[in-house]
């Protein structure tokens, strides 16, 4: 067994025997040593954020003072969801282990294929564009920053 996943997997444990969350621990790696590890939290802290791979996300961006992961690798105990999966590429980790897939996530009751497979017309049913003209001007102002950070 990996020795990151084994981690991840005791996190995971952590988690779900304190009643803090489902079976998701995370471990982000850095150089081959442990920069941060996570569990789901979504019970604990009544936050549907909560998830693993965020927590993890959020602590080594914090121990790095960077939002940049660019030189990670993340270990996790299941497939990442849609909304880990982005923080996953906004952070630029450039690699993804995970144990169970999402096929594998479904059978123990959550719902992460749901989201994949959104059609256009359910999206279009809670997703709607209101006054772009002024959130246009929003972002000239911030395009026209001559020393903001890139991302």
């Amino acid at each position: 067994m990996n020795k990151f996943m084994k981690i991840a997997i005791k996190e995971a444990q952590k988690g779900i025997r304190n009643n803090e969350g489902g079976p998701f621990g995370s471990v982000i790696v850095k150089d081959g040593k442990v920069l941060s590890k996570a569990h789901n939290q979504v019970l604990l802290k009544h936050d549907a954020t909560c998830h693993g791979e965020m927590q993890a996300i959020r602590k080594a961006s914090k121990r790095l003072k960077s939002f940049n992961l660019e030189e990670c690798e993340i270990y996790t105990t299941g497939e990442p969801c849609p909304m880990c999966l982005g923080a996953i590429l906004w952070s630029n980790i450039k690699k993804v282990y995970y144990g169970c897939n999402i096929v594998d996530t479904e059978e123990i009751g959550f719902r992460d294929n749901k989201f994949y497979n959104l059609t256009k017309e359910e999206k279009a049913s809670f997703i709607n564009e209101l006054d772009r003209e002024e959130c246009l001007k929003l972002y000239e102002e911030y395009k026209n920053i001559e020393d903001k950070k890139e991302y």
